[in-house]
C-alpha cells in the first residue's frame, strides 16, 4: 500500500510572506483595505498609503498580528516619491511588495469632459503609479530584494467603456506599463503583474449601483451574476506577491466573475 505524505506545509510556504513588507496605496477603504488585509494574513507587515487616515485598515492588519504604518499622501499633488520611499524604508525596514491600488474616477460625456478632470485622473491613476514604482524599484534593486509589484488595472484596460475617458486611458496605460516594467525589471529579480477587477462593490461604482437599470444590464452580462467583493482579489494578490511566483511576470489577470468571457 502506498502511503500518501501530506504536502500541506510545503504548499502553505509557497504563499508565506513572513518577514516581508508590503506598501499598499489607496489602502483606506474598499479594494486597498482588502488587499492590505490579505497580505497581512499571509504574514506581511503593511504600509498603507492613503489621502486620509486609515484607522479601519490599521485595525484589520493588527487583527492579523502584523504591524501597520500609515502614510497620508494625496496623490493628486506633486510629490518627491524617492523621499517618500526613503521615509517608508526608514520606518518599516524596507519594501518587498508594492501594490499600486490608488485610483479615482470622474464621469462625464466625452464631449463635455474637462481638462481638470482629465489631469486629476491621469495623475493619480497613471503618473503616480509610474513614479512610485520607479522609486520602489530602485530601492528593491539597491537592497537586492526579489521584489513584487502588483498594479490594479481594470476591465477598461481591455475595453473602452462610456463616460470615463481619462479612466479608460489611464487603465490602458497601467496594462502597458505593467508589461514594460516586467520586461526591464525581470533580469533584476523583480516581477510586475496586474489585477484587472471586474465590477466591484467600491466607492468608484456607487453611482452605477444606485442606478437599477444599469445594475440590471451589468448583472445580465456577468456570468457569476453578482458584483465583486473586495475580498475576491485576495487570492490574486497573494499569488502575484508569493515568493514562489518568480517566473510569473507581465501578466494582467482579470478577476471579473466571467465578464471578459462573454
Amino acid at each position: 500500500m502506498t502511503t500518501m505524505t501530506s504536502t500541506a506545509p510545503a504548499f502553505a510556504s509557497l504563499f508565506d510572506l513572513s518577514g516581508k513588507v508590503a506598501l499598499v496605496t489607496g489602502a483606506r477603504t474598499g479594494l486597498g483595505k482588502a488587499l492590505a488585509e490579505a497580505l497581512a494574513s499571509a504574514g506581511a507587515d503593511v504600509v498603507g498609503l492613503g489621502s486620509r487616515p486609515m484607522p479601519e485598515t490599521s485595525r484589520a492588519v493588527a487583527a492579523q498580528g502584523r504591524s501597520f504604518h500609515e502614510v497620508v499622501c494625496d496623490l493628486e499633488k506633486p510629490h518627491d516619491f524617492h523621499a517618500l520611499v526613503a521615509d517608508v524604508v526608514a520606518r518599516a525596514g524596507g519594501i518587498d511588495i508594492l501594490v499600486n491600488n490608488a485610483g479615482i474616477i470622474r464621469r462625464e460625456d466625452v464631449l463635455d469632459y474637462t481638462e481638470a478632470d482629465w489631469d486629476a485622473v491621469m495623475t493619480v491613476n497613471l503618473k503616480s503609479l509610474f513614479q512610485l514604482s520607479q522609486a520602489v524599484g530602485r530601492h528593491m534593486v539597491a537592497s537586492g530584494r526579489q521584489g513584487r509589484i502588483v498594479n490594479i488595472a481594470s476591465l477598461l484596460s481591455f475595453q473602452g467603456g462610456i463616460r470615463v475617458p481619462a479612466y479608460t486611458a489611464a487603465k490602458h496605460g497601467v496594462a502597458g506599463l505593467t508589461k514594460l516594467m516586467a520586461n526591464e525589471l525581470a533580469p533584476k529579480g523583480i516581477t510586475v503583474n496586474a489585477i484587472a477587477p471586474g465590477y466591484m462593490e467600491t466607492d468608484n461604482t456607487a453611482a452605477l449601483r444606485a442606478d437599477p437599470e444599469r445594475t440590471r444590464q451589468l448583472m445580465d452580462r456577468i456570468p457569476a451574476g453578482r458584483w465583486g467583493a473586495p475580498q475576491d482579489l485576495a487570492t490574486a494578490v497573494l499569488f502575484f506577491a508569493a515568493p514562489a511566483s518568480g517566473y510569473v511576470t507581465g501578466t494582467v489577470l482579470p478577476v471579473d466573475g466571467g465578464w471578459m468571457a462573454r
